[in-house]
């Protein structure tokens, strides 16, 4: 099975440019509206997308993404429909890595290896359990890595250098750096704090780096992705479907081209 997502990476470093990561949340503002919302992402030109499974405690999520998981889950969305979503974006865009974010109860109520199995089965390249650290890896990864689906890991600025080999093994993917200290939504870390922060987790692994997390602008993807491998958006996009509900796919594409041109190396002019 080709890898999709270590396929993208590489296609990018070719290109010279970072990887662009984008996250909607599943069924946000209903399922019906997903498709268009996540074929928005791809023609706006993301690279690799995250669907974020809904929950009602997610405890990293900043008010943003809390408010799509409460907009998904009453509009009735289920695990079910996230994995036709996820295999029906596979059937549309067979090069596209899918990567489903989320936390371990929706993940592991049925148990690892049904989980496992579904994510094989609808296309899904990789997984980030935002709740399941690397002590409780038994209880997501062996299943993950039988089923060939990545299992992301996240660091973060309190991830030491004693801490960080636990982090790593067993990662595969890419590794997400978490650029604060909290939520996600508005706030940013400083360039000069990320930018020294993937300088040492680049020096520890051979997995691709993105980061993300606070990243708003076009401005703030072009300065974290002449550093990182890849720059996650999240809320900035959530916040697009929030305002614009079924009929946020233009605005969605708009925004994340706009993104796309960030990050796409800007030919230099040979003097005459």
């Amino acid at each position: 099975m080709t890898d999709r997502l270590s396929t993208r990476f590489a296609t990018c470093k070719a290109q010279g440019r970072a990887a662009l990561i984008t996250f909607v949340t599943a069924g946000d503002p209903d399922v019906a509206a997903t498709p268009a919302i996540l074929d928005a992402l791809v023609a706006g030109g993301a690279d690799i997308i995250e669907l974020g499974m809904p929950f009602t405690d997610p405890m990293a999520d900043g008010p943003a993404i809390e408010l799509a998981n409460l907009r998904s889950l009453g509009s009735g969305t289920k695990t079910k429909h996230i994995f036709a979503l996820a295999a029906e974006f596979r059937a549309r865009h067979p090069d596209t890595p899918l990567v489903l974010m989320g936390y371990a109860n929706p993940m592991l109520v049925r148990g690892s290896d049904w989980f496992a199995d579904q994510c094989k089965a609808a296309g899904v390249d990789g997984v980030i359990c935002v709740d399941a650290p690397p002590e409780e890896d038994a209880e997501i990864g062996p299943a993950l890595r039988s089923a060939g689906v990545h299992l992301i890991r996240l660091a973060t600025p309190t991830t030491d250098t004693a801490r960080l080999p636990a982090v790593l093994q067993g990662a595969s993917g890419f590794l997400y750096y978490v650029s604060v200290a909290g939520i996600t939504g508005k706030q940013q870390a400083a360039q000069a704090n990320i930018d020294m922060a993937v300088g040492r987790l680049k020096a520890a692994t051979d997995l691709p780096v993105a980061v993300g997390f606070g990243v708003r602008t076009p401005e703030q993807a072009a300065a974290i992705g002449r550093v990182a491998d890849g720059v996650v958006v999240g809320s900035a996009i959530v916040d697009i479907v929030g305002s614009h509900g079924d009929a946020a796919a233009p605005f969605v594409q708009q925004f994340v081209a706009a993104l796309s041109g960030a990050l796409t190396p800007k030919i230099q002019e040979t003097a005459a």
